[in-house]
């Protein structure tokens, strides 16, 4: 492919420079992507109008950074709490980011774009000299054609890209207006409070909380033996449209959350694949409905634990513990992290044993009511078209990576993302749940997680239309 790659400097100027503490959710995903060994990039890539001219996009770059200092943050490191590369942040007032182009000439832009993407996810940014965006068009005799963005996860989750999506809409691109200031979180003030009194106190209840939880869990060893390989992580795929119209159901009849329904049904199957209960998983916690959030670009996230005990109930049961146990990990979520990781290392040397308990559960789905088409929730027809579905059922083992955060990590989807051109070829017209079980393999049997799988589905499938299945856990 002859891509010939050039970039240009695009200056920017904006409000809320200074030198601060990193935020909590910040130094979460520092410390876990380097604990983990993993970029944690956000990036995405899309076609652009026809007619777009490279000044509208120089004109998007400066008014996202001047507009939101986060983008305008790099890091300093210093001897601190948590070491002798503690990271700050340094918010600048003025300055350029690159914005890249990519000429191609009977190339594919969608491809090349593609290329883009891969490289910005896997690049790590270097917080020290960089700003955390990254942003190329690719462009094909002249015209451009496609735009790759890539963020820092360190500096936005995902909930912050929507808003960025939406606060751009804002921007007169052919005019290119200096950008406002955005009118929200002030950064560094946050940082502050949070290393304030009230931040104690807040990461006191919280840690009081998990302290609690864990104390729930019992000692565990696997059992099945292992399977070594390199890369060290495997993904386990499971397309399943009869859980999609489980779920449904289910949903319909406890007026739970979906996402609570699947935790009872990953419970069930931890305890009877694994004879691990209470089962526990971390969850990824927004914190955007705390007072100020909700419109925030920067990175808020942090993990809440949920311990579920799966034992003597129905299923239905389970699934109102499960509701309770996602509420409570999310009002306990939002701490300290520093404070959290002393905390899992204090009570690994008490009890003498490793936790094990990066075990991680993310359901990335949108609600089920802003979902387009399924199968109707109840009745004759919904447990025929369960049936029908339940053959349509894939299993397979797909992507390997030498890296990964946790042994066992489920992220859940309604449907692939649109660069796994393989999995597509599946989806069709037919909604369906995928599961993508990514797993340690110095640390479980393939067939263990298969089984794991098949027994989640197996959950949803045989309580869909039964009020009083019981869990058969002792």
């Amino acid at each position: 492919m002859a891509v010939t790659m050039s970039e240009i400097s695009v200056d920017f100027r904006g409000e809320g420079a200074g030198t601060g503490e990193l935020t909590w959710g910040q130094m979460r995903v520092w410390r876990t992507s380097r604990q983990a060994g993993l970029t944690m990039n956000l990036v995405m890539t899309a076609p652009l109008p026809e007619g777009t001219s490279l000044a509208e996009m120089v004109a998007l770059l400066r008014f996202m950074v001047s507009r939101h200092p986060v983008l305008r943050s790099r890091l300093r490191f210093t001897d601190g709490p948590s070491g002798s590369r503690h990271p700050c942040q340094v918010i600048a007032e003025t300055g350029t980011v690159p914005l890249q182009i990519a000429d191609i000439d009977d190339e594919d832009p969608a491809a090349t774009g593609e290329a883009l993407r891969a490289r910005y996810e896997l690049t790590w940014f270097d917080h020290e000299n960089e700003f955390p965006v990254r942003m190329g068009v690719v462009r094909q005799s002249g015209a451009l054609r496609a735009i790759t963005l890539g963020f820092s996860h360190v500096m936005v989750d995902g909930a912050a890209l929507a808003v960025l999506t939406r606060d751009t809409e804002l921007l007169d691109r052919a005019a290119g207006t200096d950008a406002p200031p955005f009118p929200g979180l002030d950064l560094l003030e946050l940082a502050r409070v949070q290393r304030g009194p009230a931040g104690r106190r807040q990461t006191d209840r919280c840690m009081r909380y998990w302290e609690a939880q864990l104390g729930k869990l019992t000692s565990w060893h696997n059992d099945e033996p292992a399977d070594p390989s390199e890369p060290r992580f495997r993904e386990l795929v499971l397309y399943s449209p009869a859980m999609e119209i489980g779920l449904r159901a289910i949903a319909a009849r406890t007026k739970a959350h979906n996402t609570h329904a699947l935790l009872a049904a990953y419970a069930l199957a931890v305890a009877r694949v694994m004879g691990r209960n209470p089962s526990v998983a971390q969850i990824v916690v927004g914190n955007r409905f705390r007072p100020g959030f909700a419109d925030a670009v920067l990175q808020l996230s942090q993990s809440g634990v949920c311990v579920v005990d799966a034992a003597a109930a129905t299923f239905d049961e389970v699934v109102a513990r499960a509701a309770t146990a996602v509420t409570a990990a999310s009002f306990h979520a939002y701490y300290d992290p520093v404070r959290h990781d002393e905390l899992l290392d204090d009570i690994a040397a008490r009890a003498s044993r490793p936790l094990d308990i990066s075990w991680h559960f993310n359901d990335r789905r949108t609600p089920l009511a802003e979902q387009d088409g399924g199968a109707a929730s109840t009745g004759p027809d919904a447990e025929a078209a369960l049936r029908d579905a339940l053959p349509r059922t894939k299993l397979y083992w797909d992507r390997a990576r030498p890296a990964f955060n946790g042994s066992l990590f489920i992220q859940v989807d309604a449907r692939p993302d649109v660069t796994l051109v393989d999995r597509l070829a599946l989806v069709g017209d037919r909604p369906a749940v995928w599961l993508e079980l990514w797993t340690d393999t110095h640390r479980f049997a393939p067939e263990q997680i298969e089984a794991l799988a098949r027994e989640m589905e197996a959950v949803v499938v045989e309580a869909a239309f039964d009020a009083q299945s019981p869990t058969r856990v002792g």
